[in-house]
């Protein structure tokens, strides 16, 4: 499974989803800074990615545009911190792997995970 990290998770997220199998970049590392995040879902589409975000406006772009993709995996914790969400993540992204892949928005915090298919407006 490949991984997108958003810019507003630490790059330090990247070795730990690659030590644990997973495909992951940093936005940093692929687009610009202050890319708008239709730009960051168009890399993500292109490249057959998963989002993982801290960002609260992915479920909402997703909703309004109708999109089948890309899936997204969103954390709503106060702390996202690989060292605190590191092994919760890992856990929900291969539970939730099928939906993924075949296009979902994840929301999780620290308890609760819940599943949506995309689109949204189904």
């Amino acid at each position: 499974m490949k991984i997108l990290l958003d810019m507003n998770l630490s790059p330090a997220w990247v070795p730990l989803l690659v030590e644990a199998g997973f495909d992951a970049v940093h936005w940093i590392d692929v687009g610009a800074v202050d890319a708008l995040d239709t730009e960051l879902f168009g890399w993500a589409r292109s490249q057959n990615a998963i989002v993982f975000t801290h960002d609260l406006d992915f479920g909402t772009l997703l909703a309004l545009t109708n999109a089948e993709s890309p899936s997204v995996f969103q954390i709503r914790t106060h702390d996202v911190s690989p060292n605190v969400l590191g092994l919760r993540a890992i856990v929900l992204l291969r539970r939730f792997e099928r939906e993924l892949s075949d296009g979902a928005l994840i929301v999780a915090d620290e308890l609760r995970e819940r599943v949506r298919l995309l689109p949204l407006a189904r």
